[in-house]
Order: structure tokens, then C-alpha cells, then sequence
């Protein structure tokens, strides 16, 4: 393994969650080779050091970014690879590259499902890029894209089977905005990201349809009960603490911020908007739409009982009345 002081760092998305990491990486002067295929955007990065999408005021310094749209010249001669664009766009991004991850750290920012695959991200390149678990990492917590863009304290988690691998990821990230602690669980704390996206629904759609904080507060405790009660089922490990930044931080985080696109999501679903109509005004990915699918089959499959996911995936995918199916909703919970 490599020692953080010599980490050569890729970031592949350009989107504001890729804009903020390479903030990160490069306040901590780290040089970045970042794939940003927008023609526009990468030009921007190159003149002025601004991504003009995404996060606009959020000055990167310009001697430490090599923007390229040429996946292979970025991923080359990295040690470490930060995946951070939307699950939806993950398999485009990568379908041309040649290089090889195996002998990579590969960073997974992506706190979202592959599409139809149904695969989590670490699943994903374990399995089709061959990347060993012991060089996976993932990156998560309570971390609005914004604020991290702006130096504002966050507190992330980095987890990885081997305990070498998160150290090394959190050298690369750590400072004194960007706080990391440690986690083996893997696929829990994935697990859990994808989760909160889901549950920023359903509290989106219940504040478009004007319920109160009282009920916003028993409905998150739901949430945060039927998380605990799936990860349990789907991927136990001993000494997992529900109550930690990954878990219940970045799902309090998700669930009560206006800056957060799922519960807008659900806003507008709330307010009456059609799902079509609702996901043609968002103007960045909201991932908790893909995961709803795959919460839902996967519960299913396990026979574990999840209304408030159920009812966010009526709503998605079975044309149910979000009026309708959060009033049934309400009956249920206590």
C-alpha cells in the first residue's frame, strides 16, 4: 500500500459532490486528475479554477487540477480513485476505460444503487472491475456537497475491510473542516447511505403535504428504526452502532435539510407533482428514486417488514397518491 504523503489522486464526475472532494484534496494540496466531460466545465476549471454548474463560487486552485476527459489519462498513474458521480451515469463513465483498478485504492463517494443492476458500488467494482475488497474504500456521512465546498466543519466516515486502505484514504482527505473516523463496515455504512435517500423522501413528500414537526420527528424515528432493523437482516456484523454520523448523522442530515434533493424530491411529489414532472424540475440526481426500487425487492426478499420504504415506492413506482399512502402511513406508526 501506498503512503498517503505519495497518493496520486483521480476523481471521476464533475458534478458538486466531485467539485467538493477535489476541494478537499487539493486545500490539502494533493494534485488531482479529474475526468470532467463537459466540454464547458472543464474549460472553466482550466481558465479560472471554477466549475460554473455545480458549486460556482467554490475557488479550486488551478495548480493542483489536471482536468481531462480522457478516462484513461486520469485513472493512469493514480493510486487512489474517487468515484463521485451519480449511480445512474456510474457504467457510462467507466464503459471506456482500459486501465486496470486492481492494483488501485478506489474510493467510493457514491452513496447511491446501480440502475437495473441492483448492485451497490462496492459490489459493482468488486465484481466487474476486479478491485480487491481489501483496496475498497467508502466515503460517507452527513456531508452536504455545499458545505463541504465552502470549508464548513462536516464529519465523515471512511470504511474499509482493511484497516491500512482507510487510513491511507483518510490522510489523503483529513483537515480540519474534513473529519474522518474509521469503520470496517463496508457495506453497512453503503447500505445505510443508500437508505437515507429513500427516507428524505418520504419526508419530503409529508412537508409537501404540510404535516408538522411533530410528525416529521416520529415519522425520521421510523425511518431510523426500519434502517436498523434492515441492516440487521441484509448485512449483520457485530458492534454496529446505529447511533454513529454514518448511520443516524447523515440520515438526520438528509431528512431535515432544505439543501438536500431527495426530500425536495418528495416535496414536490407532496405538493401534488406527477413523479415524471417532479424529476424533470430537479435539476441534479436525486438517488433515493433508483434506491427505492432496490430497497424494495431486496426487503421483499428478506421478508423484512419497511412501510415507510414500501410506501415511498407506491408513490415511485405504482402511481399511488402521496396524500393516500402517507394518510395510510400515519395509521401505522406509533
Amino acid at each position: 500500500m501506498i503512503p498517503d504523503t505519495q497518493a496520486k489522486c483521480a476523481v471521476l464526475g464533475y458534478g458538486s459532490w466531485a467539485t467538493a472532494i477535489v476541494k478537499t484534496l487539493t486545500t490539502n494540496h494533493h494534485h488531482v486528475d479529474w475526468l470532467v466531460l463537459n466540454d464547458d466545465i472543464r474549460a472553466s476549471l482550466i481558465a479560472r479554477g471554477r466549475n460554473p454548474k455545480y458549486l460556482p463560487w467554490c475557488d479550486i486552485d488551478r495548480e493542483y487540477i489536471t482536468p481531462s476527459a480522457d478516462i484513461n489519462e486520469v485513472v493512469r498513474n493514480a493510486n487512489v480513485v474517487f468515484l463521485a458521480m451519480p449511480s445512474a451515469f456510474l457504467t457510462k463513465f467507466l464503459a471506456p476505460l482500459t486501465e486496470s483498478l486492481s492494483d488501485k485504492i478506489v474510493v467510493s463517494a457514491v452513496k447511491g444503487i446501480i440502475p437495473g443492476d441492483y448492485l451497490t458500488i462496492v459490489e459493482h467494482m468488486n465484481r466487474y472491475y476486479d478491485v480487491p475488497m481489501s483496496n475498497i474504500s467508502v466515503v460517507t456521512g452527513p456531508s452536504h456537497a455545499e458545505e463541504v465546498g465552502q470549508c464548513r466543519l462536516s464529519y465523515l466516515t471512511v470504511a474499509s475491510e482493511d484497516s491500512n486502505t482507510a487510513k491511507i484514504v483518510e490522510g489523503v482527505l483529513a483537515n480540519d473542516f474534513f473529519r474522518c473516523s474509521l469503520s470496517h463496515d463496508v457495506l453497512g455504512v453503503e447500505a445505510a447511505a443508500i437508505m437515507k435517500n429513500v427516507y428524505a423522501l418520504a419526508v419530503g413528500i409529508a412537508v409537501g403535504l404540510r404535516y408538522g414537526d411533530n410528525f416529521l420527528a416520529v415519522l425520521i424515528s421510523g425511518c431510523a428504526n426500519e434502517m436498523n432493523r434492515f441492516l440487521n437482516e441484509a448485512v449483520p456484523i457485530e458492534g454496529r452502532n446505529i447511533n454513529a454520523a454514518a448511520y443516524m448523522g447523515d440520515l438526520l442530515v438528509t431528512c431535515y435539510s432544505p439543501l438536500s434533493r431527495n426530500r425536495r424530491l418528495g416535496t414536490l411529489l407532496g405538493k401534488g407533482c406527477s413523479v415524471k414532472s417532479a424529476l424533470n424540475e430537479m435539476t441534479m440526481v436525486a438517488e433515493g428514486y433508483y434506491a427505492a426500487e432496490c430497497i424494495r425487492r431486496s426487503s421483499m426478499r428478506r421478508s423484512v417488514e419497511m412501510p415507510i420504504a414500501d410506501m415511498v415506492w407506491e408513490v415511485l413506482y405504482n402511481n399511488a397518491s402521496a396524500r393516500d399512502a402517507m394518510l395510510a402511513l400515519t395509521k401505522i406508526l406509533k
